[in-house]
């Protein structure tokens, strides 16, 4: 049985981007997690020790985008790497971090990185 556990549009304001005044003014990000992990016997226990707690993933991800980066790249694969190693029954991590009305002189609604790890 394939499992997963789905986080999505989880908004953050924060300060990532290669521009001097994104690190003042900052940003709306939006992201979007998929974990693969067994939840198998979360299904038969009803244990939250026996799957992986949103709560936790969720302030892992809360922790690296408070730490400015340049590129989305980097916000995401930091995210990534660091699910990985916190969470040894996440077997895969599907990241999608989202930049709304990016300072590119465009009517664009948002730029997005979207990345899976391993």
């Amino acid at each position: 049985m394939k499992t997963e556990i789905i986080l999505k549009d989880i908004h953050f304001f924060a300060y990532h981007g290669l521009l001097p005044q994104e690190a003042v003014v900052g940003n709306d990000f939006i992201v979007n997690l998929t974990l693969s992990v067994d939840i198998t016997r979360a299904i038969e226990t009803d244990d939250v020790n026996d799957t992986v707690n949103y709560a936790d993933v969720y302030q892992v991800v809360k922790a690296e985008m408070q730490q400015r980066s340049n590129l989305l790249e980097h916000v995401a694969g930091r995210i990534a790497h660091r699910l990985l190693h916190d969470f040894p029954s996440v077997t895969s991590v599907d990241i999608q971090v989202e930049k709304l009305n990016p300072p590119m002189k465009a009517d664009i609604h948002s730029a997005a990185i979207h990345l899976v790890l391993p």
